[in-house]
């Protein structure tokens, strides 16, 4: 399984779930696990997806999502999961 980390910061509006959702769909990106907070007015989600079907390459992916994350006022960024657990190991 290709597993990505997407990580989704930036101040609460409408839609940022489901127009996040709505490109990984497109994408063939499947979400195994997501967690979304918001405190106070800031929104915070974590999600891992499974990209082993993925219709574009790794890199595409994360430029869209960051171009994406800019037009809804939000920071998107992707990780590969062994880049992330290693920089997140004690």
């Amino acid at each position: 399984m290709n597993k990505t980390i997407i990580t989704v910061v930036g101040k609460d509006t409408v839609g940022i779930i489901a127009k996040v959702c709505t490109y990984l769909a497109d994408s063939q990106i499947n979400i195994l696990d997501i967690s979304q907070t918001i405190v106070q007015e800031f929104f915070n989600m974590m999600m891992i997806v499974d990209m082993d079907h993925a219709n574009k390459p790794f890199g595409t992916i994360c430029d869209d999502l960051e171009k994406l994350g800019e037009e809804i006022g939000v920071r998107i960024k992707c990780q590969r999961e062994e880049i992330f657990t290693k920089m997140h190991r004690i």
